[in-house]
């Protein structure tokens, strides 16, 4: 089995172990998946840290990257949701010119 990254779910469940044990229940929906994808990291991160201050939002989004698949579950959640680029791009605190460059590559 080849490697790809790291193993998010034992580091978020090592950290709720450790640290946050009264989060456990709140975060087992997640947790309870074979592999986390890009979205859940997101998610639990927040679930477990809360939203972060404006600088450190402003910085840790400059080092998010997308895969494929988590490119399209984004745009299937706006057409699911009936949102338009900008309530997208909120949402996922996204640049309105990234929603617009993956709907044109990936004709959606």
């Amino acid at each position: 089995m080849e490697n790809t990254g790291p193993d998010y779910k034992k580091i978020y469940s090592d950290i709720i172990e450790r640290d946050f044990p009264d989060k456990k229940e709140m975060c087992k929906n997640i947790l309870s998946k074979t592999v986390l994808s890009q979205l859940d990291v997101i998610e639990i991160n927040t679930l477990i840290f809360g939203n972060a201050s404006r600088e450190i939002s402003i910085s840790n989004q400059k080092h998010r990257s997308y895969n494929k698949q988590t490119i399209l579950q984004i745009l299937e959640y706006q057409q699911k949701n009936c949102l338009n680029n900008t309530q997208l791009a909120q949402h996922f605190r996204l640049s309105r010119n990234s929603v617009t460059h993956w709907k044109k590559k990936f004709k959606v």
